[in-house]
């Protein structure tokens, strides 16, 4: 029984280290002083013509020692050096409480295809050998290529639209590119690039990065309804992008509320209705339907539309409409505002600004002119009568 349990121990004893000598990065052989050899990143990937460099560190938990350095495993093409406080160096001095990084560098030498290479170090300590393996994957550069693209490439809207397309351009290649933005615009139309909040007309775009564009489009003049296309271009070096745009302009009437002649004035009388003429002209791109008249007065007063609602105006045409106005009874004479307004069902609201000019009644003259008379006429016979006595 002392005997199973002797061989049970000294089983787990020799598990126990057999686990822990085999985690660090490296294979040991021969029985002399313990050395480890390791780096952080033991495969990487570049392009062709490109030096790799791998960190390696020695570390020794005993005693110092000299540790030779060379390469077990070297590809055809590859050039090996070792190099430590950027010397070239072949071994290394390495004590229990100072670990040693060298630098390794692996050049290729020539034209190295793309595909797989498989590397060996050898470190030679005291009576031991140490190898870590290393890999290289070489991939063929990508050339420079750019994408500009959007979700929406059609937008609708009025004349006075802002257009704001949202875009994304893309740098596919693996090298970083300053990108000049060209927008060709048709005409009537002014185009700005915005970056954050910010206008732009170049921007750099790092290797396979992308950039997030707001293309804004707006009409400096009066547009026709129609379709109008926008063409917007990302150039970097000797690659660019073209991204077609479209933008649908939408007819929109456009009144303009005025008197006959464009005279903006008429006459009127307290409390009593005076018919004035308004004319409602449609300068837009557009028919305005459903024209409804309305009018902001001064206290007391009142006005009346015939007809109260216009059932359409034409592009280009105009239509008259009768504002019949009534001061208030207790008006005095002088000059009043009686702003009009016409709203059609789709599209913005016009209005002008009519001054009244408010009079005293004929018939209150006529009164007066009796009341003087008859008061000159009492006196008259009152001097005559009185005046012989």
């Amino acid at each position: 029984m002392r005997r199973f349990w002797y061989v049970a121990v000294i089983l787990a004893l020799v598990l126990v280290f057999g686990w822990a000598a085999g985690t660090p990065a490296h294979a040991q052989e021969g029985n002399g002083q313990p050395l480890f050899l390791y780096t952080k990143y033991p495969s990487q990937v570049t392009e062709p013509g490109k030096t790799v460099s791998f960190p390696l560190t020695l570390k020794t938990d005993t005693k110092p020692q000299i540790v030779k350095l060379s390469m077990k495993e070297l590809p055809d093409g590859w050039k090996a050096t070792f190099r430590g406080t950027g010397r070239i160096i072949k071994a290394a001095y390495v004590t229990p409480d100072n670990d040693v990084v060298v630098d390794l560098k692996l050049e290729p030498q020539g034209d190295v295809a793309a595909g797989d290479y498989h590397f060996v170090v050898l470190a030679e300590g005291d009576g031991v050998k140490v190898t870590l393996p290393l890999d290289i994957s070489v991939e063929e550069k990508l050339p420079p290529r750019l994408s500009f693209t959007t979700d929406l490439p059609t937008l609708k809207g009025t004349p006075t639209s802002t257009f704001r397309f949202n875009t994304t351009l893309k740098n596919e290649g693996d090298e970083d590119l300053d990108v000049n933005l060209i927008a060709d615009a048709p005409p009537g139309f002014v185009v700005n690039f915005r970056l954050s909040g910010k206008d732009i007309t170049s921007l750099p775009v790092e290797a396979n990065g992308s950039k997030r564009i707001t293309v804004e489009a707006k009409a400096f003049g009066v547009i026709p309804a129609g379709s109008y296309p926008l063409k917007v271009i990302a150039q970097g070096g000797d690659v660019q992008a073209q991204l077609d745009l479209t933008i649908e302009v939408a007819g929109q009437p456009d009144l303009k509320v005025s008197g006959p002649d464009g005279r903006l004035s008429g006459e009127a009388y307290a409390g009593k209705e005076s018919p004035i003429k308004v004319i409602i002209a449609n300068n837009g791109t557009a028919a305005a339907h459903n024209v409804e008249l309305s009018a902001s007065t001064p206290s007391g007063w009142k006005v009346t539309f015939d007809p109260k609602t216009i059932d359409e105006i034409p592009v280009g045409e105009q239509k008259e409409v009768t504002a019949n106005i009534t001061p208030g009874e207790k008006a005095i004479a002088g000059d009043y505002i009686v702003t009009v307004r016409a709203k059609p069902a789709e599209g913005s609201s016009s209005s002008a600004d009519f001054r009244i000019t408010v009079r005293t009644s004929t018939l209150w003259g006529i009164i007066g002119v009796v009341v003087i008379a008859i008061a000159v006429a009492v006196v008259a016979l009152a001097v005559a009568r009185f005046g012989r006595r």
